[in-house]
């Protein structure tokens, strides 16, 4: 795809200075761009590279006056770092314009679907599958029986979604994602041994949730998994069974929830976590990465540490455990001088 520094600064509502012809197809760092490339200069730190750079347009703030040549166009708006996230999402959503059904794909009895279904090559979808418009399927994508998408949804390659599951409006789900495959429920015999707990529930996923690559969401042994709408969850992150994330919570990378626990609305929760079962999270919680959670929480703390505490109090535990060789070497001066003294 081509543009043409006239066509993005209609896109941004700029002013082009220099060639409005100028053409691009591809983006990159300021300090990297080569001839067909688009970048853009918001922090001060990088100014000097654009007399230096080789993209042929760059995006800068109205504000900016070049004090030396430059053989970049520029395109000036209001806020250039702003302006090239929207150039991006914009990018983006022409990026993945699809639509159609590849071959070879399979598309079994009782499924319906919207406008502009893109569905890619060796897809399946199951029995009775419900997707809305505009939704895109990417290729070696598995949808179970009795499925629901919602409009606007897109799943990347290599997606399974197990039967029963329910996802809502535009929600992105990365590639090597797992929805609804079975809770880690085994009953333990008299015999050592363990027998499979039936997982009969389901997963719901709400609208404007977004899942990274290759995390695991179970479905609940009865009743539901929730992961409610606006969360974010980053790649690599186990979700148990009957496990509920509140609103506009944002998860990353490596964390584990076990089963049944309930995490409220706006919590932030660093890479790496380990979250107990059934506890409650309250809502605005901060769990610092690499922390090990074995309690419920109350709105509003912030915790570290494993097992977690109080953030100021870790801080301050830190600071002598840190110093712990220090301490017991002066303990040790301390009872040499008594005994000397005796």
């Amino acid at each position: 795809m081509k543009f043409t520094a006239e066509q993005i600064a209609g896109i941004l509502g700029g002013e082009v200075v220099g060639n409005p012809l100028a053409e691009v197809h591809k983006l990159a760092k300021i300090e990297e761009g080569t001839e067909g490339s688009l970048t853009f200069l918001a922090n001060p730190k990088y100014l000097n590279f654009i007399y230096t750079t080789q993209a042929t347009i760059t995006i800068v703030s109205n504000t900016f006056e070049p004090e030396q040549a430059i053989s970049t166009t520029l395109i000036k708006v209001e806020d250039a770092y702003k302006s090239f996230s929207t150039l991006l999402e914009y990018y983006n959503q022409v990026k993945l314009m699809k639509s159609g059904i590849e071959q070879p794909s399979v598309i079994s009895e009782g499924v319906t679907y919207g406008e502009n279904l893109y569905l890619g090559s060796f897809c399946y979808i199951g029995k009775n599958v419900t997707i809305g418009e505009n939704v895109k399927i990417y290729p070696n994508s598995f949808v179970g029986d009795n499925v629901t998408i919602g409009d606007g949804t897109v799943l990347f390659a290599g997606v399974r979604i197990y039967s029963e599951s329910e996802i809502g409006k535009n929600c992105t789900i990365h590639s090597g994602t797992i929805v609804g495959s079975d809770g880690f429920g085994f009953a333990p015999q008299e015999d050592g041994t363990y027998t499979k707990v039936p997982q009969i529930g389901n997963v719901i996923i709400e609208d404007n949730v977004e899942i990274g690559a290759c995390s695991t969401i179970d479905r609940a042994t009865l009743g539901s998994t929730i992961i409610r709408k606006g969360v974010k969850l980053d790649n690599q992150i186990q979700i148990a069974h009957n496990v509920e994330i509140g609103e506009n919570t944002v998860i990353a990378s490596q964390t584990g929830v076990a089963g049944s626990t309930k995490i409220g609305k706006n919590c932030m929760i660093g890479g790496q976590v380990g979250i107990v079962g059934h506890i409650t999270i309250g809502d605005n919680v901060r769990i610092q990465a690499q922390s090990g959670v074995g309690r419920s929480i109350k709105d509003g703390e912030t915790i570290q540490g494993s097992p977690a505490i109080g953030y100021g109090d870790f801080n301050k535990s830190y600071v002598h455990f840190k110093n712990l060789p220090k301490i017991v070497d002066d303990l040790h001066q301390l009872k040499k001088a008594k005994n000397e003294t005796n």
